[in-house]
Formats: C-alpha cells, sequence, structure tokens
C-alpha cells in the first residue's frame, strides 16, 4: 500500500490559501518520479502531476482543488485524493516506474550537437566538457544537481594546478610548485571559462523542459575580478629578437600577426587576394565573431604583404608552413616556444599575445580605441578598454576635459589654501 504523503503547504485550504499565485505549480514528490502540484493563478488553481517520459517532463491536469467546493473525490478533490488520483493515472499507463531520469550527460551531449552548429571554438569546448565536465557529473540526474555539488567543483578547478600534455593512455599530469598569485588568478579564471561551459549546456535543458528549476547552477557565482590581470605583451625590442630568432615560416607568420593583430587561425586562412595594396588593406572574411572585416595597415604593413605576396596567384594561402602546407591548429605552438628560448624571451609568449602586442603599442601610440577595436574586430571599444585600457591613462582624462559639460557655477573665493 503506497503511503501517505503529507505537505504542510498542500493538504489544508487554509495552507493554500496563503501560497502566492504564480505561474508554477508548487510540487510535492510523492512517489519516484511522480510529482503532484498545486498551481495557484488569480483566477482560480488546479491540481496536476509532473512526471518524466524519458525526454522531458510531462505536466497534467488532474482536477479542482477542494478551495470553494467539498470534495467529491471525482473533479473536485482535497490533497489525498489527487494523490491517488496521480498514482492511478501512471499504473493505468502501464508503469508505476519512471523512464531514464535525464542525466547532466544527456544535457553534455544535448549541448555539444547545439554547439557544433554555433561555435568557432567547438573543438575547445567539447575538450572542456570530455576532460573537466562529464567525468565529474555525467552520471547525476540534472534534477538532483545541487549548488554546493558545483560549487564544490569550481572551487576545486580553482585550486588544481594547471593539467600539462599527457600521453594518451598515461595518467594526467600536472604542473609541480606552489602556485603564486598569477598563477592562482589564471587557475580561477579557467575555472570560471569552465562553469561558463557547464551552465551553458544546464540552461539548454532548462530551456528545452528537460527540468524544471535553474537555480541549483543559477545561484554559483563566478569568482570576480580574475580577468583584470594586464595582458603581456612585447616591446618593439623583444619583437625585433623574436622575428630575427624564428624559423622562416614562423618568421612570416609572426610579422603578419605584428603588422595587424590578427588571431592565429585569421592568419592561416589568409589567401593571396585577400591583401589589397591600392586599398593598403587586408580582407579576414571569417573571424571568431564571425563578422568579416578590413584590416588598415600600415606603410610597413602594406611593404611587408607586398614582399610576400608578390607574383603569387590569388588562390593560393598567404602563409604556410616550410613544406607548403597549410598552419593547422596548435602547430605554432613548439616553433613559438623555440623562438622565444633563441630569443631569450622571458617570460615565454605564446602566439595569441601577439594580438595583444599590436593592440597595447597602438594604445600606448595614442591611437583611438574605436580603431583599434575596429581592426581587432570587436563591434565596440569595451573590450579594448577592459585590457588595454591602462595603458592611455590620459585617454580618458583627456575626453572628460574635452566633452564634459561646463556650467559656470563655481563660486570665486578669497580663501587660499595654505602652502
Amino acid at each position: 500500500m503506497a503511503k501517505a504523503v503529507r505537505d504542510s503547504k498542500l493538504d489544508s485550504r487554509a495552507a493554500r490559501e496563503k501560497l502566492v499565485p504564480r505561474g508554477d505549480p508548487y510540487y510535492r514528490n510523492v512517489d519516484k518520479g511522480l510529482h503532484v502540484g498545486y498551481r495557484k493563478g488569480t483566477r482560480g488553481a488546479v491540481w496536476v502531476m509532473r512526471t518524466y517520459d524519458g525526454k522531458k517532463y510531462v505536466v497534467e491536469s488532474i482536477g479542482q482543488p477542494d478551495d470553494l467546493l467539498e470534495a467529491d473525490g471525482v473533479n473536485v478533490l482535497n490533497w489525498w485524493e489527487a494523490v491517488e488520483k496521480a498514482r492511478r493515472i501512471i499504473a493505468q499507463k502501464g508503469s508505476a516506474e519512471p523512464k531514464p531520469a535525464y542525466t547532466v550527460g544527456a544535457a553534455l551531449d544535448d549541448y555539444l550537437a547545439h554547439a557544433k552548429q554555433r561555435q568557432k571554438s567547438y573543438r575547445d569546448t567539447e575538450l572542456t566538457v570530455e576532460k573537466l565536465i562529464r567525468p565529474v557529473f555525467g552520471e547525476i540526474e540534472i534534477a538532483k544537481l545541487t549548488k554546493r555539488d558545483i560549487s564544490n567543483w569550481h572551487n576545486k578547478l580553482a585550486s588544481t594546478p594547471r593539467r600539462l600534455r599527457t600521453k594518451k593512455g598515461e595518467e594526467q599530469k600536472f604542473a609541480q610548485g606552489e602556485m603564486d598569485d598569477s598563477t592562482k588568478r589564471q587557475r580561477k579564471s579557467t575555472a570560471n571559462r569552465v562553469l561558463t561551459v557547464l551552465k551553458a549546456a544546464l540552461n539548454l535543458a532548462f530551456h528545452d523542459e528537460h527540468v524544471v528549476d535553474d537555480k541549483a547552477w543559477r545561484r554559483v557565482e563566478a569568482f570576480e575580478d580574475v580577468d583584470s590581470a594586464r595582458q603581456r605583451f612585447l616591446s618593439i625590442g623583444e619583437a625585433q629578437r623574436l622575428i630575427n630568432a624564428s624559423a622562416a615560416d614562423l618568421r612570416k607568420l609572426v610579422q603578419a600577426a605584428l603588422q595587424t593583430g590578427c588571431r592565429y587561425g585569421e592568419l592561416c586562412r589568409l589567401h593571396v587576394h585577400d591583401f589589397n595594396a591600392a586599398a593598403e588593406t587586408l580582407a579576414i572574411h571569417v573571424s571568431k565573431t564571425r563578422k568579416p572585416r578590413h584590416i588598415n595597415l600600415t606603410d610597413e604593413g602594406v611593404e611587408f604583404f607586398k614582399s610576400i605576396t608578390a607574383g603569387r596567384e590569388g588562390s593560393e594561402l598567404m602563409l604556410t608552413k616550410a613544406d607548403g602546407t597549410a598552419w593547422r591548429e596548435s602547430h605554432q605552438s613548439r616553433p613559438m616556444a623555440e623562438a622565444c628560448k633563441q630569443g631569450k624571451i622571458t617570460p615565454r609568449v605564446k602566439f595569441h599575445e601577439l594580438r595583444h602586442t599590436w593592440a597595447s603599442l597602438s594604445v600606448m601610440n595614442g591611437m583611438p580605441l574605436m580603431v583599434v577595436a575596429n581592426n581587432l574586430g570587436h563591434v565596440d571599444t569595451r573590450m579594448v578598454e577592459k585590457h588595454y585600457g591602462h595603458l592611455a591613462p590620459s585617454y580618458v582624462k583627456e575626453a572628460i576635459k574635452a566633452g564634459a559639460p561646463r556650467f559656470g557655477l563655481v563660486e570665486k573665493s578669497n580663501v587660499e589654501a595654505i602652502a
């Protein structure tokens, strides 16, 4: 015999009168996979039941509450009768056992399928899911996920040393030694990015009605002030040493990055015809933001691109490796490390920091932030201000002096400050 289920908010008229009308029902879990709820609107109320069909939760009405009329056990039901009717409906459907619950793993599968059609950085997302999220949460039913589960995992990510490249089949290796403040900030920043991926997957599940509540992850907060550190960039002298220390094929790639501020992937996709010598521009057709743009070049930049495109077919890849093949994902990593070593660049820089170098030196030379943002492919100056604004302290000061209103209301005084 099924046990009686009490609920102090639902099992009496007096208690239900105190409930605030809202769109979502007030639910009570009465059996495994079965919830009975009271949906209270501004014009009345209804008993509902909620079950899981293997893909999403199904909600159906089961009767009118005895708020105004006496219960008759058929159309007007008290709490106990609503619970029993829900159980009978389940039994009539042939199974009191729910179908397999929707797990975080299923949510991750759905999210990856969604992201594959929309993200340029899908491979990074996939690796994040498979290495850092699925092993921890994959088997957990999404409806049973708690804020504590996610917060503990998020904190552990931040305190775990950086993962090192490890051969397939071998035990994962991690960086050794005590973490300094900069490394701790970086680990928290990484933990935030991974948390963002998990939240995106869970939010998609919530949007698709696989789960009825998002509080477990919505209330988990990211670490603050961990992305505000200054970007590493090269001085002119360091940039020259890096160029001179690079292998011939990498040297062209490095020079192209320093002349344009382009991302590695954008440079790898360039064709000879993307350089317009007459207009002194470089066309980026496929970017991270999916928006094409034209990069304006300096005289030095124009001469560089003329030198590497002269006499070549327009359809050729502009920048290739020494053997004529295309630069692919991560192909630049080891050559860059070697060039930094030979050029005595300490600490070493990654290729993406050449983009920061172009932006930082441009801002320091007085280039307006909007111009920097346009060449980098940003729709406005927010990212540029965030990462490079500190390099142009006079920019804000001069902008306020030039543009802030004057009211002419400051009264003159005979009082002077004592020196």
